[in-house]
This record gives C-alpha cells, structure tokens and sequence, in this order.
C-alpha cells in the first residue's frame, strides 16, 4: 500500500468555492503531510491503536482540517476554509 491523501467526503463537497490558488496551497500542504505521516508510520497498515485526531493547519490565509489514517496509509482532508476576500 502506498501513503494518499484524499479529500472526505468528496472533492466537490469540500472545496466548494474556493479560489484555484488556495486549493492549490491545501495540496502542496497535503503532499506535506503525506510525506511526514510515511515517515512516521513506516508501516501502517500494521498500526495497533486508536485513530488520530482531527488536526487543523493555516495554509494561504486559511484552514484546513485533516486528520490521518495510518492502517489505510492515508491523509483525509475533510474541510478547507479559504481566508476571508478583501
């Protein structure tokens, strides 16, 4: 299995008018915390243990909310707030 990340419930229902710039901030972000939570959990489909919580992350201005599932390798982001327009 290889580390992912995907956007719960969906990627319509969670970015949803959002700018293009901003989304593509939350993506590098997610690509990031691929990356740690690889190397963290090596294996992770052989994780023992409760889940992890829900995380929040400024990103561009605004938040994002994931949090990670290390027995299916992945990162879920399930919210993104985009910072407020001028």
């Amino acid at each position: 299995m290889t580390w992912t990340w995907e956007y719960l419930p969906s990627a319509q229902h969670v970015t949803a008018g959002a700018p293009a710039d901003f989304l593509a901030a939350v993506e590098h972000r997610a690509a990031e915390l691929v990356r740690a939570a690889e190397a963290l959990h090596l294996d992770g489909t052989s994780y023992q243990g409760s889940g992890e919580p829900m995380r929040y992350l400024d990103v561009a201005g605004g938040l994002l909310a994931y949090y990670v599932v290390p027995r299916l390798e992945l990162v879920a982001i399930c919210q993104v707030t985009p910072p407020p327009t001028p």
